[in-house]
């Protein structure tokens, strides 16, 4: 009997310690372990030797607090090498960058295009099949989002600079996770401002880009482009071909203001009055400059307006439509100056609108909408 009893308090201590121990092991990993997923910045700092310069000191800290936040993206592709085969290649790769903590992730468009599927790997080196939640390709942008549990890595939406505030001559660091092969990092300053570059949409160009010298090598594309205080204020897009320390971004400012478009809406908000207008190619075939009002939408702001489009006559011949020439003092000669002077009016806003008609210049205030195109 003495010798049950005995047992009976061993087999109970001996739960009640295992269950201590596990109790025990999960407090730690919730609030003390520095597991990969949850890793911080904080926990990948070092000290920084005090006998570097603080040049170098500035840029080691910044590369360690924000490199966590930048991942590699894959771009998986179905080809057929042969009749008999559907290969899944990875044909193309670069970089992006943890948005906020619900998991969505910013890159560049053309590091995503033509996709099958989009997988992420984090800096834990876990990789996460990525839905695309929308796309904007004439910013050259897109949004991802993976099922990320937690994370206490500081997004880059949290660090946002106004890139309205760059100057030429700052400090400009490039990093990027190329080929998931570990962070890159590059250094150089902001070289320019107000640079306008071709979009992957034929006759839209991406305007207000930061011009770098900062190289932006391959795979860097879509990794995040910061200031000396480790804030955002672009998105490392392409560099020049052919040439050496000549790189541009895509501003903050944009990427802010889009990004949050695409998260809520599922694409970007692009505004207008409500009109259809000719392709350029039309228009400078017959030698206009400014863009042609094809149709005015019914019940549009245009419409209410009074503003007309093309039509014929009772004998078959074309009426050209009213012609826009000026939107809140921007001129006007193609598709591409009316989308780039719409880009940053809200909707519910009003712009001052001046076009021709029968050579009679009119103009006014016209409320912007929302539009699809």
């Amino acid at each position: 009997m003495v010798q049950s009893n005995s047992f009976l308090r061993f087999i109970y201590t001996f739960v009640v310690a295992a269950f201590a121990l596990f109790a025990f092991s999960v407090i730690y990993k919730a609030f003390f372990a520095k597991t990969d997923e949850g890793m911080t910045a904080g926990s990948r700092l070092n000290d920084v030797p005090s006998d570097l310069l603080e040049y170098e000191r500035n840029t080691i800290s910044v590369f360690q607090e924000a490199s966590p936040a930048v991942v590699f993206v894959h771009n998986l592709q179905k080809r057929r090498e042969s009749y008999f085969s559907f290969n899944v290649l990875e044909v193309e790769a670069g970089s992006g960058f943890l948005w906020d903590r619900a998991g969505h992730i910013v890159t560049n468009y053309h590091v995503v295009q033509g996709a099958n599927r989009v997988a992420v790997t984090l800096i834990d080196g876990k990789t996460y099949n990525a839905q695309t939640i929308g796309v904007e390709p004439r910013k050259d942008l897109a949004v991802l989002k993976i099922d990320l549990k937690r994370t206490n890595v500081v997004p880059f939406g949290d660090k946002v600079a106004n890139s309205a505030e760059a100057r030429v001559g700052q400090k400009a660091i490039a990093i990027g996770n190329p080929h998931g092969l570990d962070h890159t990092l590059t250094v150089g300053s902001v070289s320019a401002l107000g640079r306008s570059m071709n979009s992957i949409v034929e006759g839209i160009t991406i305007r207000d880009m930061i011009q770098t010298d900062a190289a932006i090598n391959l795979g860097n594309s879509g990794g995040p482009l910061l200031d000396s205080r480790g804030q955002l204020i672009g998105m490392n897009t392409l560099i020049l071909r052919n040439t050496t320390g000549i790189g541009f971004a895509v501003p903050s400012n944009t990427i802010d203001r889009i990004v949050n478009q695409i998260i809520q809406y599922g694409r970007s908000v692009q505004s207008g009055v409500g009109i259809s207008i000719f392709p350029d190619r039309i228009t400078q075939s017959i030698g206009v400059d400014g863009v042609v009002v094809q149709e005015v939408y019914p019940n549009s702001p245009a419409e209410k307006f009074g503003m007309r489009g093309t039509s014929r006559d009772q004998y078959g011949r074309i009426i050209l439509g009213d012609i826009i020439v000026s939107i809140d003092g921007n001129p006007i000669s193609n598709y591409d100056d009316m989308y780039n002077a719409f880009d940053e009016i809200s909707p519910g806003d009003s712009v001052d609108l001046v076009f021709l008609r029968d050579g009679e210049e009119r103009s006014g205030l016209v409320e912007v909408v929302a539009v699809s195109e």
